[in-house]
C-alpha cells in the first residue's frame, strides 16, 4: 500500500520545490519527475516508471492535473489501468480521490475541463498567430543573424578571419553562422541560374 507521487516541469526555469513539498506532505514513498517534458505526451520517462510500480492497494498521487495529463482520453486510459490493478489516485490541489465514487466522478469532469481549457488556449494562441502574420510579422523564429550582420560575417570569412573567431564576436554558434551562410549561398547561387 504505497503512494507513488509524480511530478513534472516543463521547462528548466521551473523548479518542483511545489509540487515536492506537497508529495512528501502527502506521504508519498517515492516520488518520480519529468524535468522538460510536454504533458501533451503520453509516455514520459519517469511518468511511465510511476506507472510501473504502481500496484494493488497502491495510490499513484500528483500535485494537479496538469502535470500528468493533457487530454481526457489519456486520463481515462489511466484511471482504466490503475483500476485493473486495484489501485487508487489522488491529486492534492484539486482534492480528488478515486477511492469513493464522488472520487471517480470528479476525476472524469475536472479532466474533461482540463482538455477543454487546452484546447482553448491552443485556439487562441493559433488566432493570435494567423493575425500577427496577416500583419506582416515573420513566421517562426527571429533570425539570430540580421542581413547586415549575416554580410559582416560572410565579408569578414571571405577576408581570410576564422569562422569560429567571427561567430564569437557576433556571439552566436558556428552552426548558426554556417546554416545563415547556406541559406544565403543557396540564395545566390539560385539568382545566378
Amino acid at each position: 500500500m504505497a503512494k507513488i507521487g509524480y511530478m513534472r516541469i516543463s521547462t528548466a526555469d521551473q523548479n518542483t520545490d511545489l509540487q515536492r513539498d506537497a508529495l512528501e506532505a502527502a506521504g508519498c514513498d517515492e516520488i518520480y519527475c519529468d524535468h522538460g517534458v510536454s504533458g501533451t505526451r503520453r509516455s514520459r520517462p519517469e511518468w511511465d516508471k510511476a506507472l510501473a510500480v504502481v500496484g494493488e492497494g497502491d495510490t499513484l498521487v500528483i500535485w494537479k492535473f496538469d502535470r500528468a495529463f493533457r487530454s481526457l482520453a489519456h486520463s481515462l486510459e489511466v484511471l482504466g489501468l490503475l483500476e485493473e490493478r486495484g489501485a487508487e489516485f489522488h491529486a492534492i490541489s484539486e482534492r480528488i480521490d478515486t477511492s469513493t465514487a464522488t472520487g471517480k466522478l470528479m476525476y472524469h469532469i475536472r479532466n474533461a475541463f482540463a482538455e477543454f481549457e487546452h484546447m482553448t488556449i491552443c485556439e487562441r494562441t493559433k488566432a493570435g498567430q494567423e493575425a500577427a502574420w496577416k500583419r506582416g510579422a515573420q513566421k517562426g523564429r527571429p533570425k539570430k543573424l540580421a542581413d547586415m550582420k549575416l554580410q559582416y560575417a560572410i565579408d569578414r570569412i571571405e577576408a581570410g578571419e576564422a569562422v569560429a573567431q567571427v561567430a564569437k564576436d557576433l556571439g552566436v554558434a558556428r552552426s548558426t553562422l554556417y546554416t545563415a551562410m547556406g541559406q544565403i549561398v543557396t540564395f545566390r547561387d539560385r539568382a545566378k541560374l
